[in-house]
């Protein structure tokens, strides 16, 4: 997909869950934080002539930091999200540089994936597709989380799971193979 197809996409998934125009441009953080990210990571990825990069760069991130200090919402431009990426509320929201997450996703408030344990479990972890992040989770290390995966909130998961799981807790463990249908 390109740039525009990709906001096109978070657009259209922003208004799946209600939105209009007005108020998605204007009022929603969540989404000026990953249409600010699709133009940083467009620049990071895809522009390649020194000067217009340096100069694209410097301003993606005086603009990542606007972003970061009125929403709360830090979204590296190296990071890799697939399309239709939805934050529900904003608020708290870290994402590693190096974080990987598929297509299709939900992250909810106070959500953090990021870089976390020791030896061959140092890393960050890559998301599937369809996988959805209940508030104040946390996603860590060198881990796989599967398609179709919901994440219940405030849990600490840093161990890998597979394709339609629901997890839960603190570490999370697996309740249910339910999986994310009807939270995407």
């Amino acid at each position: 997909m390109n740039l525009f197809q990709l906001i096109y996409s978070d657009y259209k998934k922003h208004q799946k869950y209600g939105g209009h125009f007005f108020v998605i441009v204007f009022f929603t953080q969540g989404f000026w934080a990953v249409l600010q990210y699709r133009i940083a990571h467009f620049i990071y990825s895809k522009l390649k002539w020194q000067p217009f990069r340096f100069l694209g760069l410097l301003l993606m991130l005086f603009w990542q930091k606007l972003i970061e200090i009125t929403t709360g919402i830090s979204i590296p431009a190296s990071s890799r999200i697939g399309h239709s990426f939805y934050i529900g509320h904003f608020g708290g929201i870290i994402i590693n540089a190096n974080a990987v997450i598929g297509n299709n996703c939900n992250i909810s408030q106070g959500v953090t994936i990021g870089v976390s344990g020791r030896g061959e479990k140092r890393g960050t972890p890559v998301l599937g597709d369809e996988v959805y992040i209940g508030a104040n989770s946390v996603v860590s290390g060198n881990i796989t989380i599967g398609n179709e995966v919901l994440i219940g909130a405030c849990s600490l998961v840093n161990d890998s799971f597979p394709n339609r799981t629901v997890v839960l807790g603190v570490p999370a463990i697996i309740i249910s193979q339910n999986g994310s249908k009807g939270y995407i």
